[in-house]
């Protein structure tokens, strides 16, 4: 038989034959060739190079050789598409790990952005547990060796690594390969600063997941306090000179050490208190917006744990305070920029409420059929920090992940699958529309405009 002389009427045929040829296809051809089955006395597989966009076996009009073109493909063969995607997949993941040990740098660097972009938008625990100790020796060469974005990029995917395998053995073998490597670029003053950067944020996220010590979480912290304090104001008065890469350190180094305080112990939180809460503030003042912003909700969370040990607290230097973060809330310096001023009075707003009446402003999460409350700073906190990183995945994570889901909603469990098996789901729902709508309706008559209506003229 020619191969011109199958036409498209005998596709149906082709449906019939499904796992025979299943292990010919290869992501590698998808570029190349187009597959089609004849069943005729025997079962053969024609590969055809097509010509002006038109397969010259089954008429099919392809536009571009891409995945979508393939799968039609597939379809007719009958293999399963959602297996060939994990497959395919898993394929690409592999070459991008192939990819970080190669000679060029910028194919190395592309790798590990590849990775963190799968690791970022998908769970994939299986794989990576399979290949963590591959993926470890990946970063920890890229760090040591590694220049710059390579650095930057790689100690990201430390930290994603951590998240994909969670609490547990696995992430904490891999965090006590890196935590030194951390360390050492962190202390290195002639190391890239975009990697300092990015290894104080990661190395605070990954203490978080994975370390097994309360001690060295502590240590850490110090660590963490050793880089940052170079912000205070000097005993004398004089603020450090600081160029803005630096101070954007010493703010992710900050920020990192507030993430950590969300699981210290109330005799830590108190030796805390009584050391940085006297400085904490003087940070308020600095030339970085990022640096008043991270200094400012620290100090909220301070406020916010030292009142759940104690809820009487009360701080000696409180009304200063408060009248510095009401003029941080009401901002009009001209020779700052709008966009910061904006920021910054929306922050020290909710600095201010939680300073002075221990309040939060309640934020709704929403993620497939279930909502996450953040209401407190040390959610927001946790939150923040997993969003830097997962970035528009955190919604996908949180549903299949019980490490995060964990994190913020306590034990793990399918609240939609019970609410379901019980018949609950719509009643359930509508209760809880009618209950939301009554405390918005509340809200938002509190601060409507209660002047009388003046008629039309």
């Amino acid at each position: 038989m020619e191969l011109c002389s199958l036409s498209a009427t005998r596709t149906p045929l082709l449906r019939h034959s499904a796992t025979a040829v299943a292990t010919v296809i290869q992501p590698v051809w998808w570029k190349k060739v187009c597959v089609c089955l004849c069943v005729c006395v025997c079962v053969c597989v024609h590969t055809v190079v097509c010509s002006q966009g038109v397969c010259l076996v089954c008429t099919v009009k392809v536009r571009t050789f891409e995945p979508r073109g393939i799968h039609f493909f597939i379809f007719i063969l009958g293999v399963d598409s959602a297996e060939y995607s994990t497959q395919d997949l898993q394929f690409k993941l592999k070459v991008y790990i192939d990819s970080t040990v190669d000679k060029s740098a910028k194919t190395r660097q592309g790798a590990l952005d590849g990775l963190k972009t799968a690791m970022a938008s998908k769970i994939l625990y299986e794989f990576i547990l399979e290949q963590r100790m591959t993926i470890t020796d990946s970063i920890e060469r890229c760090l040591k060796k590694g220049k710059g974005e390579e650095q930057r990029a790689a100690a990201s995917l430390a930290c994603l690594l951590c998240i994909q395998l969670g609490s547990g053995i696995e992430s904490e073998e891999v965090f006590k390969t890196l935590k030194p490597i951390f360390k050492n670029i962190l202390s290195d003053g002639s190391a890239n600063i975009s990697a300092r950067q990015s290894c104080a944020t990661s190395l605070g996220l990954c203490t978080l997941v994975a370390e097994d010590d309360i001690l060295d979480v502590y240590a850490t912290m110090e660590y963490f306090e050793s880089l940052f304090t170079k912000s205070y104001v000097r005993d004398d008065g004089s603020r450090p000179s600081l160029s803005p890469q630096t101070a954007q350190l010493h703010t992710n180094a900050l920020l990192s050490w507030a993430l950590l305080l969300t699981i210290c112990t109330g005799s830590q939180i108190r030796a805390i208190l009584h050391k940085h809460l006297p400085k904490l503030p003087l940070l308020l003042e600095s030339d970085d917006v990022n640096m008043r912003i991270a200094a400012g909700e620290t100090i909220a969370l301070l406020f916010e744990l030292a009142r759940d040990f104690d809820p009487e607290f009360h701080h000696e230097s409180w009304e200063p305070l408060c009248e510095k973060l009401t003029a941080l809330a009401t901002d009009c310096n001209k020779h700052r920029a709008k966009t910061d001023k904006r920021k910054q009075r929306s922050v020290f707003r909710d600095v201010l409420k939680a300073v002075e009446e221990g309040d939060f402003q309640t934020e709704s999460i929403r993620f497939g059929t279930e909502r996450m409350n953040i209401d407190s700073w040390v959610k927001k906190r946790m939150y923040d920090a997993f969003r830097e990183f997962v970035g528009s995945g955190m919604n996908y994570h949180l549903q299949p992940a019980e490490t995060l889901w964990e994190i913020f909603l306590g034990k793990f469990f399918s609240r939609s699958s019970d609410m379901h098996c019980n018949g609950l789901s719509f009643q359930f729902q509508h209760l809880y529309n009618a209950a939301v709508f009554k405390a918005r309706t509340k809200a938002r008559n509190k601060v409507r405009d209660k002047r009388t209506d003046m008629g039309e003229f």
